[in-house]
């Protein structure tokens, strides 16, 4: 089995590509920070670490032609926060905007884009989603509209694509330095471990459920 992860530094992707690497999954994986990305995964198995910016086209190019084919995965985890402190929306300087869409949304379709003719029958795309997509938590605007526009990509990208499983996951509240950044200066300890929701992850991927919207940590629930 092939596949793509995007953001696989740290955090939830590097959690992800742990684990698709036990189970002997062959990985092109990517963060922007190459010494980081290399340090995280250098020892796995079947994994082709590719340093580079998702927003960036060629690197995208290279990301695919390092898959392979047929793919039989891509997870766009890659993204960003956008400007923090996080402002209100109705100060949210657009520029900064713009560059959380072009990360959080536009790179996640044109790697699918590239993607789709290698992908195997039955391929699984998974885009990395938030609650902030459906909830209108303040300050949140930015990131959580980006996400959202995602989501709704997704949806559509499962009813354009049949053969395909599309899926926008909500992984939940995670002890990342993403959520770090969202409260700066707060003990951001109890939120759990990226690891606690690969599981949901791995039976999305794994398993046969239709295309749609899913919380990682919610998962058994559904397919039980």
């Amino acid at each position: 089995m092939q596949g793509i992860v995007t953001g696989a530094s740290r955090g939830l992707g590097l959690a992800l590509t742990r684990a698709l690497s036990a189970r002997g999954w062959s990985l092109a994986v990517d963060a922007r920070d190459g010494d980081a990305l290399e340090r995280a995964v250098g020892d796995l198995d079947g994994v082709i670490a590719i340093a580079g910016d998702v927003a960036d086209p060629e690197h995208r190019r290279r990301l695919v032609e390092a898959a392979g084919g047929p793919i039989d995965l891509v997870v766009n985890n890659a993204s960003v926060l956008g400007a923090t402190p996080l402002p209100l929306l109705g100060a949210y300087d657009l520029d900064a905007l713009r560059q959380v869409y072009e990360v959080n949304v536009l790179a996640p379709l044109a790697l699918v884009q590239l993607a789709l003719p290698r992908l195997a029958d039955g391929a699984c795309i998974v885009n990395l989603s938030s609650d902030a997509a459906v909830e209108a938590y303040e300050t949140w605007g930015g990131y959580g509209s980006s996400k959202a526009a995602l989501a709704h990509l997704t949806a559509i990208l499962g009813a354009e694509n049949p053969g395909l499983r599309a899926y926008a996951v909500d992984p939940g509240d995670m002890r990342t330095r993403m959520q770090q950044d969202a409260f700066p200066g707060e003990d951001i300890s109890d939120r759990p471990l990226p690891e606690e929701s690969v599981p949901g992850l791995l039976a999305l991927i794994e398993g046969d459920l239709p295309s749609g919207r899913y919380r990682a940590r919610e998962i058994s629930k559904v397919s039980a």
